[in-house]
């Protein structure tokens, strides 16, 4: 139940999130097949990716991050037929409007779901 849920509430930050960004645009297969492929790439590649660039991201006070999760809405956005994003800038602004709803969505998780 917690994987559907959590499913879910990513799949409607993609559309908030592809909304809200110009350059985007997300069918509802395309948002469902994204949340999938982006936890994907968040479990599995995302902790060597940030490994490998802890000191850019140190020297850059964690701007860099910004960057490394906008390449991984490009690869996403490759491999996801329905979704689509016009260009670096738009996946760059797209990854942060999603961080900000997940997080804005997450605060109203129960404390005891942990």
């Amino acid at each position: 139940m917690k994987l559907i849920s959590h499913l879910l509430v990513s799949m409607l930050a993609i559309f908030i999130a592809s909304y809200l960004v110009a350059g985007t645009t997300v069918t509802l297969a395309g948002a469902f097949l994204l949340a999938v492929v982006l936890g994907i790439i968040n479990l599995f590649i995302k902790p060597i990716v940030k490994f490998i660039t802890l000191p850019i991201t140190v020297l850059t006070l964690g701007i860099s991050s910004l960057f490394v999760n906008a390449l991984f809405v490009v690869i996403a956005a490759r491999i996801v037929p329905g979704f689509y994003i016009s260009g670096f800038w738009s996946a760059f602004w797209f990854a942060i409007a999603l961080s900000l709803i997940t997080a804005f969505f997450g605060m109203f998780k129960n404390s005891d779901s942990k």
